[in-house]
């Protein structure tokens, strides 16, 4: 039997949903989203979610999480979390990062985050998994999974996995700054901005930034 796929992205303007709409019109059934966030920080953890939405979709709004501001990232979570069919979030720390690098730490997290939704559900093995991006997850063989370009502004349920994972990274960055406070993670929440740059550059790298980027040194300031 030949299996459905997703449209190809689409030209102008994606729209949130569509690949749900896709789904019904193709008879696939449930989905399953998986996302991430946090690839290009210098620090912290990499986190990804997984998401399973009853259709048709019972909450409003739901859209790639950078284009929606902070305040309503966390409406969105506690809605996502309370109405969601099931959802697993996991994280790769810096360290596993280090050793499997970015790319592989990102998939095998989506992986993770995927099972947690099967132990919820397991009926959902039967879901097809979209992945948002040109990657599939490290999920078994037998598991239908499409990766989808854009799927989190394509896609209700990767748009609410995008929103899971970001809000939990956000959170866990705000927290890591009573740790380390003279790096500024509660403002740039790990990413490359010159401020992040010129502090590692002064006070070297802490325990959860990653080795095995590109990370200043104190010649930077010189």
């Amino acid at each position: 039997m030949q299996v459905p796929t997703p449209p190809q992205y689409p030209k102008g303007k994606p729209k949130c949903g569509e690949l749900e709409r896709w789904s019904r019109k193709a008879g696939v059934g449930l989905l399953v989203g998986l996302d991430e966030a946090g690839r290009g920080p210098l620090a912290g953890p990499v986190v990804a979610a997984a998401v399973a939405l009853p259709s048709p979709c019972p909450i409003r709004g739901l859209n790639d999480s950078k284009l929606i501001d902070e305040p309503t990232r966390e409406k969105l979570f506690d809605r996502i979390v309370e109405r969601a069919l099931a959802f697993g979030i996991s994280a790769a720390e810096p360290a596993e990062i280090d050793q499997i690098n970015i790319l592989q730490a990102s998939l095998t997290a989506m992986a993770r985050a995927w099972q947690q939704v099967i132990d919820q559900l397991p009926d959902l093995t039967e879901a097809h998994v979209l992945v948002d991006g040109k990657m599939r997850a490290k999920l078994p063989d037998t598991i239908i999974q499409h990766p989808v370009v854009k799927g989190d502004a394509r896609s209700y349920n990767i748009a609410a996995a995008s929103i899971l994972a970001k809000v939990t990274r956000d959170r866990r960055m705000v927290a890591y700054h009573e740790d380390y406070p003279d790096y500024g993670f509660n403002q740039h929440k790990g990413y490359p901005t010159p401020m992040h740059r010129a502090a590692i550059a002064k006070h070297g790298p802490c325990p959860i930034h990653r080795r095995s980027f590109n990370l200043p040194t104190q010649m930077s300031l010189l």
